[in-house]
């Protein structure tokens, strides 16, 4: 990284694949843990599973009928059923071993049932007449309300072949297959495995722990009665939502007001839950950038004072030198928006901080851009980033019969506009709202992001430009 006192005197402007590569080669995935089924969704597996038993582990009925020897129904038809002689019910959970089917014999069976011995099929209870011979049967009669319904006779009308409505021991996994691969995120469909399997947990790496908190003074909390001068606190909201998107567990903190000790104080206080810290505001050039005063400060310390703070903090670390124990770049980027940026670890543990700018679009900009890709390098994913597509541009829904000025876009720096993407064989995205990054009310309707390079200052419509999908 580059000292905070280079990045004070503007002597360096990072570019935006920089400023992203400093972050993902200080970001460690999270060491490996056991975690519960349930509580591993959304995880990644870091060892491989094998099947220890088979799926199904015997051979069971996919229908409720009747389990019965092949060869005893070839020649059933409506006008000349075959008559089985019922010896008794197989339910679901028994072993199905208490029964054997002879010939001109059957089993009334339920679906998930073992099938018993002697028998090599099923038949559907659709396709016999039960006991009265009163036409097809729909369903049978539930065994404590006929205790005599699992005797009789049964007419089937429909041969069936070996095997037919059976499910085979080991058709879904074998024994000693792989069931899943280490790198697998762990969805519904892989927990369920894992459960069918007989695994009651899973070794993966956890979800990040991610603390976001907003500064200034001007903020006020949804609900509450809005001040002279006051906004509503959007951003933290925003971001705390972005990054359980993202596949981290989130804790939300109330604005902090602009005071540097403060800050400080609330930092100090997430740090026993945060595998990352995200804040947002107060990391530009003004007065009140209380983010860059509390952080600076500590940053622009020497070496040797630092050094020997570390080494008494070891033990009893009171909350002034856990925050002090930190080193955070402010950067400037060639990006609009969200040209100021800090990036950096702060207290014992030396847990990353993400110091995003204060702008509503200029905040979740860069978290799509920088934090999204942390939060999942953290998880151990190998995708990290969004998806990105070329796609025509056009003019936004609205513009009229004239056409619209091209777009235009600052030299030397990557801007990203919101736009509204539409897929198919031939792609277009919109700009959707103005270019100001205070715009949140455009925000809300764009699902993706317009991608102008440096060199770019100029997008005529019609042309095709990159494009980051958002949802």
């Amino acid at each position: 990284m580059s000292s905070t006192t280079e990045q004070a005197t503007g002597a360096r402007t990072w570019s935006v694949a920089e400023h992203l590569d400093d972050i993902l080669t200080a970001v460690q995935p999270l060491e490996p843990i056991e975690l519960n089924l349930l509580d591993a969704q959304g995880c990644v597996l870091v060892e491989q599973v094998t099947v220890p038993v088979a799926l199904p582990p015997f051979d069971n009925s996919s229908m409720d009928g009747y389990a019965v020897r092949a060869a005893d129904t070839e020649r059933a038809s409506e006008a000349s059923p075959a008559v089985l002689t019922v010896i008794g019910d197989v339910a679901a959970g028994s072993s199905g071993t208490e029964l054997t089917v002879g010939p001109g014999r059957a089993a009334r069976i339920m679906t998930g049932a073992p099938l018993p011995p002697g028998a090599d099929a099923v038949v559907p209870v659709e396709w016999t007449a039960g006991r009265t011979g009163a036409g097809p049967a729909r369903t049978m009669a539930p065994h404590s309300a006929a205790p005599q319904g699992s005797g009789g006779q049964v007419r089937v009308h429909r041969p069936v072949t070996p095997h037919a409505h059976v499910r085979a021991r080991g058709g879904d996994v074998c024994a000693g297959d792989v069931a899943l691969e280490a790198g697998t995120v762990l969805g519904p469909p892989q927990i369920a495995l894992l459960s069918a399997i007989g695994r009651p947990a899973a070794r993966v790496r956890p979800r990040p722990r991610v603390v976001v908190l907003s500064t200034g003074s001007e903020l006020a909390q949804p609900g509450e009665e809005l001040a002279a001068g006051q906004i509503y606190d959007s951003n933290s909201f925003a971001l705390a939502a972005a990054a359980k998107d993202a596949g981290a567990i989130v804790y939300r903190v109330g604005a902090v007001t602009d005071d540097a000790e403060t800050l400080r104080a609330t930092i100090e206080d997430q740090l026993i839950r945060a595998d990352l810290l995200v804040t947002t505001g107060g990391v530009s050039v003004g007065a009140y950038d209380v983010v860059k005063e509390a952080l600076t400060s500590v940053a622009e310390e020497e070496p040797e004072e630092r050094e020997g703070e570390a080494a008494e903090g070891e033990e009893g670390e009171d909350a002034e030198q856990a925050v002090h124990r930190a080193h955070v770049d402010f950067r400037t980027l060639a990006m609009q928006p969200g040209k100021p940026q800090g990036f950096g670890t702060i207290g014992p543990d030396r847990t990353p901080i993400l110091t995003l700018p204060g702008n509503p679009v200029s905040s979740y900009v860069s978290f799509e851009l920088f934090v999204r890709p942390a939060i999942r390098a953290m998880m151990g994913l190998a995708d990290l980033h969004r998806p990105v597509v070329r796609a025509t541009l056009l003019p936004p829904h609205g513009a009229g019969d004239e056409e619209p000025a091209p777009l235009t876009s600052p030299e030397g720096k990557r801007q990203f506009l919101r736009g509204t993407y539409t897929g198919g064989e031939r792609p277009e995205v919109r700009p959707v709202g103005g270019s100001g990054s205070h715009l949140i009310g455009a925000l809300a309707h764009a699902d993706a992001l317009i991608v102008l390079p440096e060199t770019v200052t100029k997008a005529a419509w019609g042309g095709e430009v990159e494009v980051v999908l958002l949802g």
